[in-house]
């Protein structure tokens, strides 16, 4: 199986087109018509598909909802209203944007895209050193003491962009501008500090990280 799908959409006829194509692609598909049970299973998901006109709450509700409870979940608008103030709604909770009408395959083309930048196609489980990180949960376990480690947003934001860029050399100006949203400004010491109180909750030794990396001039990395 490829991955488990929740896709709300109301018109009939567009989701039985969509369900049994992505089904025979190899995707589990969740086909809700309304938003009344959108939270429903939402912990076993690896992807959603919505639509922003529906019975109830609308898709924007509903997308910020789930990125409250879910910021590793990948979250893909499929609608039809086409204008630019929807799309740059759509995107303040969403990770991309498809208008009707559209091609199934470049549908299926923008789901797998998103599952490879989720890192969806891995095991739930991630263990570095004496941390163990669960996908589904968002639970992140000090194996040695077996207490959970509790991150602010932006610190999990963070480390949930090093896990997306294993043994990869991020810069500063990549990690910032991801997480912040804004251009890096040289000297700037918000990511340091950032990074500094992550290693205070995530290394055995804050002094001498051995799950964060520095590289000297450049930035960081997070080897697994």
């Amino acid at each position: 199986m490829k991955g488990a799908i929740l896709y709300i959409e109301d018109d009939l006829e567009i989701g039985e087109l969509v369900t049994e194509d992505l089904q025979r692609r190899g995707y589990s598909v969740n086909w809700q018509t309304s938003s009344e049970q959108y939270h429903d299973g939402i912990v076993e998901i690896d992807l959603v598909i919505l639509d922003i006109m529906l019975p109830g709450l609308d898709g924007f509700t509903i997308g910020e909802r789930i990125r409250a409870s879910r910021r590793d979940l990948p979250i893909l608008f499929l609608t039809a209203r086409t204008a630019i103030e929807d799309k740059l709604k759509g995107l303040e909770y969403a990770d991309d944007y498809l208008t009707k009408p559209f091609h199934p395959d470049e549908l299926a083309a923008r789901l797998e895209v998103l599952l490879r930048r989720f890192d969806k196609t891995h095991s739930d489980i991630i263990q570095i050193r004496h941390i163990q990180f669960d996908r589904r949960t968002q639970q992140i376990t000090n194996l040695m003491s077996q207490e959970e480690i509790r991150l602010t947003e932006k610190q999990f934001k963070i480390f949930l962009y090093f896990l997306r860029h294993p043994n990869q050399i991020m810069t500063k100006e990549q990690i910032y501008e991801e997480i912040w949203q804004q251009d890096y400004i040289e000297g700037d010491k918000t990511l340091a500090v950032h990074i500094r109180y992550l290693r205070q909750k995530l290394e055995l030794d804050p002094q001498n990280p051995e799950i964060i990396e520095t590289v000297r001039g450049i930035g960081y990395r997070v080897k697994q």
